[in-house]
């Protein structure tokens, strides 16, 4: 092999990759995340260096332009173009270990790369693994570590972490679909499925869904009661998204979500104002919970409110429980925590995202414009903060 060149000139600016994509269902999405960090980043203190990851899970560098994305214009993804070269990493070289292949075979350096930003949702990206790739690499990344990553991602070890902190979660069982029959989608388990949820005590209607999985990709809402044959097409559903599936019981609340970030590892964890997703369409029948095509394709189906139209206390409350599970979890970085807030005034925690989406019309750079740090500072704290530790 021979050796890399550099053919990146040397700056005083920060190097930053921003990795973008991914393997995971989540892949589009990542892109206008990282579309939206781009254009956060200070010019005069940062260079990007970009590293898209393909469906396929190929790392190329010299692709399209992510600053020409945009969500109004469909779903973008990572694909070679003329000029696109392969990323080869060297991890024993650490932050000097970022190089392309060129057409002749010979490798050129990608620069030192002083941070890294993953903006990858989902499996192979918010799950821990790529966090481990820089932990060895020795690499300072923005976002949670490997630990809060890979809980996070999991919904049902999510849920075993923050019952041990005393944190309130819904109620729901966890089965592993590899001891049930997939050749007939789960149909002749349906009775089965519906004693597991009789024996937990569960009331309807019930959420089905994949224990790792995001954007609630393979999530269904079961509202027919006892229905053994609509239980099983849920749990299969949910299954050709990860085996292991959670079954919920559905709480009667509003969907509050707040951002909370631990920049430095040794500052406290601080929440955002939290924000309501209010479904606009759900008097008229439509999109029954927040589905992807909600969150991120239809633009009329769904806005959100920052604060809610709750009590002052109430708001507290919910930012001091997003504060306590993402110190439960062991976060570091952001994140953005979901909960239900019912008519009693209950919090319960649904769900943490390591690292949020972060769209024209996603909440966490929202809550937090709201609270007052604009989402560009907030990049900038999140890297300064990655830098430190």
């Amino acid at each position: 092999m021979s050796e890399p060149t550099s053919q990146q000139a040397t700056t005083d600016r920060i190097h930053v990759a921003v990795i973008y994509g991914g393997k995971a269902d989540e892949h589009s999405i990542s892109c206008i995340t990282a579309a939206t960090f781009l254009r956060a980043l200070d010019p005069a203190k940062f260079e990007p260096v970009l590293i898209g990851i393909t469906k396929d899970g190929a790392w190329i560098t010299d692709g399209a332009d992510p600053l020409d994305w945009d969500l109004a214009h469909g779903l973008p993804q990572v694909e070679r173009v003329d000029g696109s070269r392969d990323v080869v990493l060297d991890i024993g070289r650490g932050s000097d270990g970022f190089l392309a292949r060129n057409a002749d075979g010979t490798l050129s350096s990608l620069g030192h790369i002083d941070v890294v930003i993953p903006a990858l949702h989902g499996p192979y990206g918010e799950d821990g693994t790529i966090q481990g790739l820089f932990e060895m690499m020795g690499v300072p990344y923005v976002g949670c570590g490997v630990l809060a990553s890979a809980a996070c991602m999991d919904k049902h070890y999510t849920k075993v972490l923050l019952g041990a902190a005393g944190i309130p979660v819904a109620p729901g069982i966890t089965i592993d679909t590899r001891r049930f029959d997939a050749s007939h989608h789960f149909a002749a388990d349906g009775e089965a499925f519906l004693g597991l949820v009789d024996e937990a005590g569960l009331a309807w209607p019930l959420f089905v869904k994949p224990s790792r999985a995001g954007s609630s990709f393979g999530v269904t809402k079961v509202e027919r009661v006892n229905d053994p044959e609509a239980l099983a097409a849920a749990v299969y559903e949910a299954s050709l998204h990860d085996w292991r599936v959670l079954i919920e019981q559905g709480i009667d609340a509003r969907e509050i979500e707040c951002g909370v970030i631990r920049p430095k590892p040794t500052d406290s964890a601080r929440a955002s104002l939290p924000g309501e997703v209010v479904l606009d369409k759900r008097e008229d029948g439509d999109d029954q919970f927040y589905d992807f095509d909600s969150k991120y394709m239809d633009a009329q189906a769904s806005h959100t409110e920052i604060p809610p139209q709750l009590s002052d206390e109430l708001i507290e409350r919910v930012r001091a429980t997003a504060v306590r599970a993402f110190n439960a979890v062991d976060g570091t970085g952001l994140s953005r925590v979901d909960t239900f807030v019912t008519a009693e005034g209950d919090v319960l925690v649904n769900e943490i995202n390591t690292f949020p989406g972060c769209t024209s019309i996603s909440l966490f750079p929202k809550a937090w414009e709201a609270t007052g740090i604009p989402f560009p500072d907030m990049v900038t704290l999140l890297i300064e903060g990655a830098l430190s530790r």
